[in-house]
């Protein structure tokens, strides 16, 4: 089976690390559109105008379903884009909603971008949501070990004081788990851990792994090698 995931940038590697630890044996697609990040703050034309143009390009290389490993565009796009095309697409929310509530999980607070807040998409389960605009350039400049990004963390989390469980709903945030977890105790919920729970693919065939980034760098590349320990093809792909 041949899958297609896209995101901003690496943070849809955490929801494609997952997939393949699950499913190893599928050929894997990936789209960064690293030359146009972040997301989180672009409006539904631009965002949409993007989603499209990345949808055509994984066509093109004939997969059979894509993952939408973005919350934003999740978040604000997921149904429009599911009717419109044939191909099956799945979002990264409508798991985590479905994990949340078969796990009755309670007290729950959700850090997002600022589209995905906007959405009011984990309003029904949420008791407290926080806009973290700070965290993707942290996380794509590989900041994530600094005073800065501490800084950033203890900041956010003071908005989710009271919560035991944490919605990360971008899926750049669970690079920050091990920053998050020295100021936190609660328990975080990783958006790729749900999609790879309830997505309905095979397991059959051999494992063949192409990532293709809108615009590549040395610090990418670095950054993708420290989460990813399988072997893959990288290439630079403008769409």
């Amino acid at each position: 089976m041949k899958i297609g995931v896209f995101d901003s940038g690496i943070g849809g590697l955490t929801v494609l690390k997952q997939l393949i630890k699950n499913y190893p044996n599928n050929e894997y697609i990936y789209f960064g559109d690293t030359l146009n990040l972040p997301y989180g703050t672009k409006c539904i034309n631009e965002l949409e105008e993007r989603s499209d143009k990345i949808i055509n390009f994984l066509l093109k290389e004939k997969v059979d379903i894509i993952v939408i490993a973005c919350g934003t565009i999740s978040s604000n796009l997921y149904k429009q884009l599911k009717d419109r095309y044939e191909v099956p697409i799945i979002d990264v929310l409508t798991p985590t909603l479905k994990y949340i509530r078969e796990e009755n999980l309670e007290k729950i607070g959700v850090f997002a971008t600022p589209m995905t807040i906007k959405s009011g998409f984990f309003n029904e389960v949420t008791q407290k949501s926080v806009s973290c605009p700070l965290f993707v350039p942290l996380i794509e400049e590989r900041k994530i070990y600094t005073k800065e990004c501490d800084n950033a963390v203890i900041e956010y989390l003071e908005e989710l004081r009271g919560c035991k469980n944490i919605i990360l709903g971008c899926t750049h945030y669970p690079i920050l788990k091990e920053v998050i977890s020295k100021y936190s105790s609660a328990n975080l919920i990783d958006m790729g851990y749900c999609v790879s729970k309830y997505i309905n693919i095979t397991n059959e065939g051999k494992q063949k792994v192409t990532l293709y980034f809108s615009l590549l760098s040395d610090e990418l590349t670095n950054n993708i090698s420290s989460m990813l320990d399988i072997k893959y093809n990288i290439k630079e792909k403008i769409v």
